[in-house]
């Protein structure tokens, strides 16, 4: 039985893009902190939103848009706000 494919939205590619670009520049500002207790403070914080954008990415690549994606997509914005609000980066 061949396999099925996997539903794409254009839209929600680039919002991962997006997401993926915001990571990888907190994630550089994090590595640039010199003292390090705090930036292992700041890694702890982050944590959260690296494993929501993971399971979004992953959702995606396995899956593709599907019910589930606007949840996933809805809990990284989530993470990611929080991360903003408590931590200045």
């Amino acid at each position: 039985m061949p396999k099925k494919r996997r539903k794409l939205n254009k839209d929600f590619e680039k919002e991962i893009h997006t997401s993926k670009k915001n990571v990888e520049l907190v994630l550089a500002k994090i590595y640039d902190i010199d003292d390090e207790d705090i930036q292992k403070e700041y890694m702890s914080a982050f944590n959260e939103v690296i494993y929501n954008y993971d399971q979004l990415k992953n959702d995606y690549e396995l899956i593709g848009f599907n019910d589930n994606s606007i949840n996933l997509i809805e809990n990284y914005n989530k993470a990611f706000s929080l991360f903003e609000a408590e931590f200045e980066i």
